[in-house]
Protein backbone atom coordinates (compact mmCIF):
# COMPACT_ATOMS: atom_id res chain seq x y z
CA UNK A 1 0.00 0.00 0.00
CA UNK A 2 1.14 3.54 -1.29
CA UNK A 3 1.64 5.95 1.45
CA UNK A 4 -0.82 9.13 1.37
CA UNK A 5 1.80 11.13 0.67
CA UNK A 6 3.61 9.63 -2.02
CA UNK A 7 2.62 10.27 -5.55
CA UNK A 8 2.79 8.29 -9.25
CA UNK A 9 0.64 7.47 -11.63
CA UNK A 10 -1.03 3.78 -11.25
CA UNK A 11 0.43 0.71 -13.06
CA UNK A 12 4.31 2.27 -11.59
CA UNK A 13 5.48 0.21 -8.77
CA UNK A 14 5.87 1.81 -5.63
CA UNK A 15 9.45 1.76 -5.20
CA UNK A 16 12.25 4.23 -4.76
CA UNK A 17 14.53 3.07 -7.45
CA UNK A 18 11.65 3.55 -10.52
CA UNK A 19 12.33 7.70 -9.83
CA UNK A 20 15.41 7.26 -11.64
CA UNK A 21 16.02 9.59 -14.55
CA UNK A 22 18.06 6.96 -16.43
CA UNK A 23 18.59 3.41 -17.17
CA UNK A 24 20.07 1.52 -13.90
CA UNK A 25 21.92 -1.64 -14.10
CA UNK A 26 19.78 -2.56 -10.57
CA UNK A 27 16.59 -1.85 -12.26
CA UNK A 28 14.59 -4.88 -11.61
CA UNK A 29 13.07 -4.30 -14.79
CA UNK A 30 16.61 -4.03 -16.43
CA UNK A 31 17.80 -7.04 -14.68
CA UNK A 32 14.33 -8.85 -16.36
CA UNK A 33 14.95 -7.86 -19.92
CA UNK A 34 18.80 -8.43 -19.74
CA UNK A 35 17.90 -12.54 -18.74
CA UNK A 36 14.97 -12.64 -21.81
CA UNK A 37 17.67 -10.59 -23.93
CA UNK A 38 17.72 -11.93 -27.52
CA UNK A 39 16.21 -14.00 -30.09
CA UNK A 40 14.74 -17.52 -28.74
CA UNK A 41 15.20 -17.02 -25.37
CA UNK A 42 11.58 -16.83 -24.61
CA UNK A 43 11.35 -20.32 -26.42
CA UNK A 44 14.12 -22.24 -24.67
CA UNK A 45 11.90 -20.81 -21.15
CA UNK A 46 9.27 -21.78 -22.44
CA UNK A 47 10.17 -25.39 -23.04
CA UNK A 48 12.13 -25.26 -19.84
CA UNK A 49 8.87 -24.44 -18.06
CA UNK A 50 6.96 -27.16 -19.73
CA UNK A 51 8.57 -29.76 -18.89
CA UNK A 52 8.42 -31.82 -15.55
CA UNK A 53 12.35 -32.57 -14.76
CA UNK A 54 15.56 -31.58 -16.45
CA UNK A 55 15.92 -31.52 -20.21
CA UNK A 56 18.82 -32.70 -22.11
CA UNK A 57 20.71 -31.00 -24.22
CA UNK A 58 19.49 -32.80 -27.25
CA UNK A 59 15.75 -32.72 -26.36
CA UNK A 60 15.71 -28.82 -26.40
CA UNK A 61 17.40 -28.82 -29.55
CA UNK A 62 14.63 -31.50 -31.09
CA UNK A 63 11.86 -29.16 -29.74
CA UNK A 64 13.29 -25.67 -31.44
CA UNK A 65 14.82 -27.77 -35.04
CA UNK A 66 15.25 -24.26 -36.37
CA UNK A 67 17.22 -23.10 -33.67
CA UNK A 68 20.82 -23.37 -34.07
CA UNK A 69 23.20 -25.57 -31.90
CA UNK A 70 25.48 -21.96 -31.96
CA UNK A 71 22.73 -19.81 -30.28
CA UNK A 72 21.07 -22.76 -28.65
CA UNK A 73 24.20 -22.76 -26.38
CA UNK A 74 24.32 -19.18 -26.64
CA UNK A 75 20.85 -18.24 -25.18
CA UNK A 76 21.39 -21.27 -22.21
CA UNK A 77 24.56 -20.06 -21.27
CA UNK A 78 23.04 -16.59 -20.61
CA UNK A 79 19.83 -18.08 -18.73
CA UNK A 80 22.33 -20.19 -16.54
CA UNK A 81 24.92 -16.66 -15.89
CA UNK A 82 21.51 -15.09 -15.27
CA UNK A 83 20.08 -17.46 -12.47
CA UNK A 84 17.36 -18.48 -14.40
CA UNK A 85 18.41 -22.04 -15.38
CA UNK A 86 21.32 -24.83 -13.90
CA UNK A 87 23.11 -26.77 -15.76
CA UNK A 88 24.23 -30.16 -14.98
CA UNK A 89 26.75 -32.55 -16.82
CA UNK A 90 27.26 -36.27 -15.96
CA UNK A 91 29.93 -38.16 -16.63
CA UNK A 92 30.79 -40.79 -19.25
CA UNK A 93 31.33 -40.46 -22.80
CA UNK A 94 29.79 -39.10 -24.69
CA UNK A 95 28.99 -36.50 -21.82
CA UNK A 96 25.17 -35.64 -20.58
CA UNK A 97 24.11 -32.13 -20.13
CA UNK A 98 20.87 -31.73 -18.44
CA UNK A 99 19.07 -27.99 -17.80
CA UNK A 100 16.28 -27.17 -15.67
CA UNK A 101 14.95 -24.11 -14.63
CA UNK A 102 15.87 -22.57 -10.93
CA UNK A 103 12.97 -21.25 -9.15
CA UNK A 104 13.84 -17.65 -10.28
CA UNK A 105 13.21 -18.95 -13.40
CA UNK A 106 10.38 -21.26 -13.01
CA UNK A 107 8.98 -17.31 -11.67
CA UNK A 108 9.61 -16.36 -15.20
CA UNK A 109 6.03 -18.28 -16.04
CA UNK A 110 3.62 -15.66 -15.31
CA UNK A 111 6.02 -12.76 -16.44
CA UNK A 112 6.03 -14.63 -20.18
CA UNK A 113 2.47 -15.20 -19.32
CA UNK A 114 1.76 -11.35 -19.21
CA UNK A 115 4.10 -10.10 -22.17
CA UNK A 116 1.61 -12.99 -24.27
CA UNK A 117 -1.28 -11.28 -22.91
CA UNK A 118 -0.29 -7.67 -23.74
CA UNK A 119 0.84 -8.61 -26.91
CA UNK A 120 -2.32 -10.49 -27.74
CA UNK A 121 -4.49 -7.73 -26.76
CA UNK A 122 -2.62 -5.28 -29.92
CA UNK A 123 -3.76 -6.70 -31.90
Amino acid sequence: MTHPTVRHRPGLPDDARAGVTRPSADCPVEITLAALRGRWTTLVVRELLAADRPLAYGELSAALPSLSDKVLTDRLHQLVEAGVAERHRSAGWPPAVHYHLTPRGQALGPVLQSLWDWGSSTS
